[in-house]
């Protein structure tokens, strides 16, 4: 959309700021609001929301605020904004600017999402934001009635935007829905069952393009079925097997000895760095004799990891070649499971299953920390069909994951320009580069 400009500028003489309308004025944050810490404890038992750095972190019991406050992260997540709202309280983490009469509480919220808090902190030691740092900001102050229009206007824009990422995200949540049905689906029933199901969901050319796989993996078709067994996972094709994990893969294999050499460099995975959609999300680079105590467990092209701690993060994915840039090395708190008798990929597939993930969730003990032993892990069920069913379930799910990875990737891309449009109307607006009023008399 095309918006219209003010029709004259002065240089504001502040670098983010830029040029803003003739009439508008530019003052530090001190004369807008006064700033102040927040107070209030947690409290399981508290009815009110307790506002923290990143939003709401709990309840209180004793409430301070029943009016709109803009909220500045100062420890933990520095530099953060918020906009409380309702009657609620504020933790210390928190600063809390209590706007004058002059200035509008939505139009104040807009300005600080453009500022950055963190600039001038000391980053050699934990990010702390004072007051000072908040209030000696410089900030466009227009006229009362021109705030409320662009908070008007931001308000609205905001939530349409707001509402177009919440559809797409919606969108993923679904395609990764189908994604991990499709691999549980394949490893617990095969290509054939699997197929035959997908096909009455799809459109005439899906069904066609399946319809030819199963005609080209036609040796393979139309199993009968048995009981596995095993209650959750009712029947499966009668030619495969059941059998424990441990009679077809090895499990943690190589660990570094306490005698490696001090000056040892390599890659290092923790358990908080992994997932299952996004797999390795982070890594850190150590010496041995830097590393933590845990920087134990080796990994090779094809093992995949299995988190045995904190369980519920569901911390499982499977080591490629381009993980193995360095030396990589893992968490102890990882079971490093390694294929034997098994096709690598399929195995892959069954430990980076639902079916295979929430077993390992269920059979954890533990409330805060719930972990489970390597050697349970090694006893979990898994379904094993003969060595050409399970190429083929692999070879079916790296061309149909990938499918679906890749409209996740698009729907991601039209997000983060969607994220990045909605800041750049926030800017263009609380700096005058638009003119948003309706009446512009």
């Amino acid at each position: 959309m095309k918006y219209s400009e003010y029709t004259k500028y002065k240089d504001s003489g502040i670098e983010w700021l830029g040029e803003i309308p003739e009439d508008w004025e530019f003052k530090r944050l001190k004369l807008l609001t006064r700033v102040r810490s927040g107070e209030d404890s947690k409290s399981d038992e508290g009815h009110y929301p307790l506002y923290g750095a990143n939003g709401i972190i709990g309840a209180t019991e004793n409430p301070t605020f029943c009016r709109e406050k803009v909220l500045v992260g100062r420890v933990g997540s520095s530099g953060s904004v918020n906009l409380a709202k309702g009657v609620y309280g504020v933790s210390d983490n928190c600063l809390v600017l209590d706007n004058q009469d002059n200035v509008n509480t939505s139009y104040l919220h807009y300005v600080c999402l453009c500022l950055d808090f963190t600039s001038d902190i000391n980053k050699n030691a934990q990010p702390l934001i004072t007051a000072t740092n908040v209030s000696g900001k410089l900030v466009p102050a227009p006229p009362l009635p021109e705030q409320r229009a662009i908070a008007a206007f931001l308000d609205r824009e905001t939530a349409r935007i707001d509402g177009l990422i919440a559809k797409k995200q919606r969108q993923i949540e679904l395609l990764q829905e189908k994604r991990a049905a499709l691999i549980s689906h394949a490893v617990t029933k095969g290509v054939w069952g699997m197929m035959n199901d997908e096909c009455g969901m799809m459109n005439k050319d899906e069904a066609t393009h399946h319809s030819s796989l199963s005609t080209h993996h036609s040796s393979l078709s139309t199993p009968h079925f048995k009981d596995s067994g095993i209650e959750w996972l009712g029947e499966i094709p009668e030619h495969w097997e059941v059998k424990r994990l441990k009679y077809t893969a090895s499990i943690n294999d190589e660990a570094l000895s306490e005698t490696t050499d001090p000056d040892y460099e390599f890659t290092y995975v923790d358990i908080g760095s992994v997932n299952a959609v996004d797999g390795i999300t982070a890594t850190e680079d150590y010496r041995f004799e830097n590393a933590p105590s845990r920087a134990r467990r080796i990994v090779r092209d094809g093992d995949t990891i299995v988190s045995t701690v904190r369980t519920y993060l569901r911390a499982i994915t499977t080591i490629r070649k381009t993980d193995l840039r360095n030396s990589l090395i893992v968490s102890t708190g990882f079971a490093v499971v390694r294929p034997r008798s098994i096709v690598s990929r399929y195995l892959s597939c069954i430990l980076t299953s639902s079916y295979f993930v929430e077993t390992v969730v269920s059979r954890s003990t533990g409330v805060s920390y719930p972990a489970i032993n390597a050697s349970d892990v090694g006893n979990i069920e898994v379904i094993v069909p003969p060595l050409p069913e399970q190429r083929a379930i692999a070879a079916f799910l790296d061309r149909e994951t990938a499918r679906i990875d890749g409209l996740i990737n698009k729907v991601n891309e039209s997000i983060a320009l969607l994220s990045e449009y909605r800041t750049a109307l926030i800017s263009a607006a609380v700096t005058g580069k638009i003119d948003v009023r309706v009446d512009k008399k």
